[in-house]
């Protein structure tokens, strides 16, 4: 079973990342940080500019 915390490799913790701006209803900055996609979540699949926005973030091309 998927873990969100425990599987979350960012070494500050969780908030800012995807799944929990999402679980908190917030869209619009959602919509702000995954229009220039460069990086995926090994973990949900959800895309972001930045790494910091995801739990387990690998590059999108490289």
């Amino acid at each position: 079973m998927y873990d969100k915390k425990k599987d979350c490799k960012h070494e500050h913790g969780h908030p800012g990342h995807l799944c929990v701006l999402a679980s908190e209803g917030r869209f619009d900055e959602i919509k702000k940080i995954t229009r220039d996609p460069k990086f995926i979540c090994f973990n949900c699949g959800r895309v972001a500019e930045h790494e910091g926005n995801l739990c387990n973030p690998m590059p999108l091309e490289g």
